[in-house]
């Protein structure tokens, strides 16, 4: 029987399944996927705390339901870093990413011209969860590649340490469970 963490997200309640990342530690799973309430809202909640943007930019792939919610109901535009480079990909500024989640090293690839599209904007970095942070640190690398300002780095929950951290905009803190 799976153990579940509930708690309240943008107004909503969620029942989050526990998930062993090892002997000593669970995560709650946050999945925005196939969850479309959970998604409009927390765009709704996010855009009322961001600051004044030009661009969203957000990793492939969990953060992008929030990102493009969040365009939607703000009329601009969003950036996807994706994990691997497509044929029509061009002038392509890649970066290391290793997060809590992924069991190795990821990079995260911009298309040249998507670059372009952030060079001297003030971009807004989107994810769902920001738990160590080095899904942000590629975005932010990828951001002065491209010759971007980052205003705000905003997510929907910060899990753990990252909660603490004042350069965040988050709805609500999830919390590691240590055993």
């Amino acid at each position: 029987m799976a153990d579940f963490y509930s708690m309240k997200i943008a107004g909503l309640e969620r029942s989050l399944r526990l998930c062993p990342i090892n002997e000593k530690l669970d995560i709650a799973a946050f999945i925005m996927f196939s969850d479309v309430e959970i998604t409009v809202e927390s765009a709704k909640a996010l855009l009322a705390k961001a600051p004044d943007f030009d661009v969203i930019l957000t990793a492939e792939c969990k953060g992008i339901p929030l990102a493009y919610e969040m365009a939607r109901q703000s009329g601009k535009p969003y950036v996807v870093a994706r994990k691997s480079t497509k044929l029509y990909m061009q002038d392509v500024v890649s970066v290391a990413v290793k997060s809590i989640t992924t069991a190795q090293e990821q990079m995260l690839h911009l298309d040249g011209e998507k670059a372009a599209m952030m060079r001297g904007k003030r971009v807004l970095l989107v994810d769902d969860v920001i738990s160590t942070g080095e899904s942000l640190i590629a975005l932010e690398k990828l951001t002065a590649a491209a010759g971007g300002e980052i205003v705000g780095r905003a997510a929907v929950l910060a899990e753990g340490d990252a909660a603490k951290r004042d350069d965040l905009l988050f709805l609500e803190e999830l919390p590691l469970f240590f055993h």
